[in-house]
């Protein structure tokens, strides 16, 4: 198994990096976008409201909340999510940093 590099970059592109991987699938996006929606915790059922499988939305929130955006409670057989409000700031004030340190080549762009 290879080395991790991740060591070598800042602590602010390893964050950045996790919220985009997060980020990176439009199940994912569309399971944000209705905890967003919502503004309330989740009860088991998104699958209502998102046409994927149990086992793939299971899939989608645990990477969510491995990223920090998204958290969860397990009571018996009921699981709920939402929104992580902490989180979810600091991942604006990261992509919006990121997103903000491009000011544009001008004339010198290719």
């Amino acid at each position: 198994m290879g080395i991790s590099k991740a060591d070598i970059f800042s602590r602010e592109d390893n964050l950045l990096a996790r919220f985009a991987k997060a980020l990176g699938h439009p199940a994912r996006i569309a399971i944000l976008r209705l905890l967003a929606q919502r503004q309330a915790c989740i009860c088991g059922d998104i699958v209502e409201e998102i046409p994927l499988a149990q086992s793939t939305i299971s899939q989608h929130l645990k990477e969510l909340k491995t990223a920090g955006l998204i958290k969860g409670e397990i009571e018996g057989a009921k699981v709920c999510y939402c929104i992580d409000e902490e989180a979810w700031e600091v991942a604006k004030a990261a992509l919006g940093t990121f997103l903000d340190s491009n000011t544009g080549c001008g004339a010198n762009c290719c």
